[in-house]
């Protein structure tokens, strides 16, 4: 068996993984609120000593270095996946219903058919009945929407309308230069933000178990902003210049093994002859 073939196989398999990550996040560097994905690829020795007490051989034995063996011949591998949820940058918008979240760690909630999601992309607008929705038609729901059941609604007589830095809403009283209070945004902010899992649309779905509030202060509502991505596009093309190399790189390992060492082997055997 030619196990450095398939090492190479399996370390090409590796970053082609990577490369799905780099183009994803390229293809979404101008996707407001997108966050970064990364992968971390793992060796085994790494794994070994990290897991080695839940093995299912015991250390020293005939059965354990069997399996070491055995195991040692694997190329690197992902071992896990993450997102960077660091800020990106905050970009005037001049859209008075844009809004954008200054800490780290904060989402808004918005009802989709398959149910309540998270979302950082503020770039929201009002439909026909004048309910706060984003672009892709979610509704934007409002601090107390689990009591209530109710969505934001923006009269079109409300033309003038500012939010405060904790999310609540004022709107103009008709033919008046007064404001009155109307709904206040969810602003949520998980124990842990691993429990995220994105769906696409730029939503996340929450896996949590705790119940979700809303901040009552979060002071982190920005109005007329939209927060930009945070994928650096230049760090992207160099990982992507580098992982390509690294697939040619893995392609002629694998190459070698199945071509120039074969044939090298077959002269050998035909000389001995």
């Amino acid at each position: 068996m030619q196990s450095g073939y398939y090492s190479a196989a399996a370390g090409m398999v590796t970053q082609f993984n990577r490369l799905d990550t780099i183009a994803n996040n390229l293809a979404n560097v101008n996707t407001i609120g997108f966050k970064e994905e990364n992968l971390i690829v793992g060796d085994f020795m790494r794994l070994y000593k990290e897991a080695r007490d839940e093995l299912p051989n015991a250390n020293q034995t005939k059965e354990a270095a069997q399996f070491l063996n055995r195991t040692m011949n694997k190329a690197p591998q992902v071992v896990d996946a993450y997102t960077d949820h660091s800020l990106g940058d905050m970009q005037k918008s001049n859209n008075p219903l844009d809004m954008a979240l200054s800490r780290e760690g904060l989402f808004f909630l918005v009802k989709t058919p398959e149910g309540v999601r998270f979302t950082r992309d503020g770039s929201f607008t009002r439909d026909e009945q004048g309910r706060l929705i984003t672009k892709s038609g979610y509704e934007v729901l409002p601090s107390d929407y689990f009591e209530t059941k109710q969505p934001i609604v923006l009269n079109q007589e409300e033309s003038v309308v500012e939010i405060d830095k904790n999310g609540q809403i004022y709107a103009n009283v008709p033919n008046s230069a007064n404001f009155a209070p109307n709904a206040k945004i969810f602003v949520a902010q998980p124990d842990n933000i691993a429990f995220l899992k994105k769906e696409g649309d730029n939503l996340y779905r929450y896996d949590g178990k705790e119940e979700l509030v809303s901040l009552e202060e979060s002071g982190a509502v920005i109005q007329g902003f939209v927060e930009k991505s945070n994928v650096n596009a230049v760090k992207m093309m160099t990982q992507l210049i580098e992982t390509n190399r690294l697939v040619g790189m893995y392609q002629k390992a694998m190459d070698t093994q199945m071509n120039d060492m074969n044939r090298d082997a077959i002269e050998k055997i035909a000389k001995k002859s």
